[in-house]
């Protein structure tokens, strides 16, 4: 558990008072751009660096003053540092060794993390005859046989290509649900989070915005940086207005959005009228004609086929707007096509604090 922790360097606040409880045999990801005070959080609970202030426990246990060493933490970085002059075997061994672990010890249990890793046919081959993939299990493998109270993994995926990192992304969640092993992972994409945490802590400027599940970061982000960093393409923005005419509509300049079932939570939670307003590309609709009293008439600007889908860019207002569609819907630049918003699924942001109110 992290307690108000806190790392300054000089007037920079890398990381400003987090607090974290990562619970036993869980995958949590720290997720945020460079800068966002992931990696220097890592560092903390390792005992690379010491924090300003607050405090880091190991189930009810404080490590702040203890050693790295004495913290039985596995880490593992993203170049993977592997010896270059000893074989898989001997990269793995090699924790053990320092130990002084019995040899037989040794070999049974560099097998047993072998075969769960799938690399017993490389452990005579040296690093320089790796590939990435191997380069990677072998840095894990070495991590995980000294039964690390938690696994750190820094970025481990950064410089595997993208059918790799596909490919590892299952390796390592299967990996730590097999053996049950807590796993802090930082990372800076946001796919790799999703598709593999129990939960996920999303920082920025050292700030934590929001700990939650995969589907609660989605689906009900707390702040406008949560929703605008997590999906691809990312969340669309509108500035607008709340106006109280009709039971509550939200005046966006070239049209207004009935708001009405929303019109008391944003009178009590936002603090001015002025808000924006958030809706994911595939919760808006776009059509070739008006479909209702909702549709709004906007330009075409742009038209990209993506394979199982399209994106279509619009202007509503000034502002551009992305949009996935099927491939089936056709749309040219220059064209004129209406739009209509899945007001079930929009976020309402107070412009002045980001914070989400609907």
């Amino acid at each position: 558990m992290l307690d108000k922790l806190r790392k300054e360097f000089g007037r920079l606040v890398a990381v400003n008072d987090l607090s974290v409880e990562v619970e036993d045999k869980s995958l949590v990801s720290f997720l945020g751009p460079s800068g966002c005070g992931k990696t220097t959080t890592l560092r903390m609970i390792a005992g690379l660096i010491r924090p300003t202030s607050g405090s880091i426990y190991f189930n009810d246990t404080l490590v702040n003053e203890l050693k790295p060493q004495e913290r039985k933490v596995g880490l593992v970085f993203q170049d993977y540092a592997i010896f270059p002059t000893m074989n898989a075997f001997g990269n793995i061994a090699f924790g053990l060794k320092v130990r002084g672990i019995p040899k037989n010890e040794i070999r049974s249990r560099v097998m047993e993390i072998a075969e769960l890793l799938h690399i017993k046919d490389i452990l005579e081959v040296t690093p320089g005859r790796m590939t990435q993939s191997e380069l990677q299990r072998v840095a894990v493998a070495r991590t995980l046989i000294t039964n690390p109270s938690v696994l750190l993994l820094d970025e481990p995926l950064s410089n595997l290509d993208a059918a790799f990192r596909v490919r590892m992304r299952a390796e390592l969640k299967r990996l730590q649900r097999e053996i049950a092993q807590t796993v802090i992972y930082v990372t800076h994409d946001q796919i790799e989070a999703m598709s593999m945490s129990d939960k996920i802590a999303v920082m920025n400027y050292g700030i934590l915005h929001q700990y939650d599940t995969p589907y609660e970061i989605y689906n009900r982000p707390k702040t406008r940086f949560v929703a605008g960093f997590i999906g691809s393409p990312p969340m669309n923005f509108i500035e607008g207005t709340f106006l109280e005419d009709n039971g509550g509509f939200l005046d966006i300049g070239v049209s207004r959005i009935n708001v009405s079932k929303y019109a008391n939570t944003i009178r009590k939670e936002s603090s001015s009228p002025e808000v924006t307003v958030g809706a994911r590309p595939e919760d808006i609709r776009v059509f070739h004609k008006e479909e209702s009293k909702d549709s709004i008439e906007v330009n075409v600007e742009a038209y990209e086929p993506m394979g199982d889908e399209a994106v279509v860019d619009v202007s509503v207002g000034g502002t551009l707007v992305r949009i996935t569609t099927p491939t089936t819907f056709s749309a040219t630049p220059g064209e004129k096509k209406y739009v209509e918003f899945d007001t079930d699924k929009i976020h309402i942001i107070d412009r002045k604090t980001e914070k989400v109110i609907v």
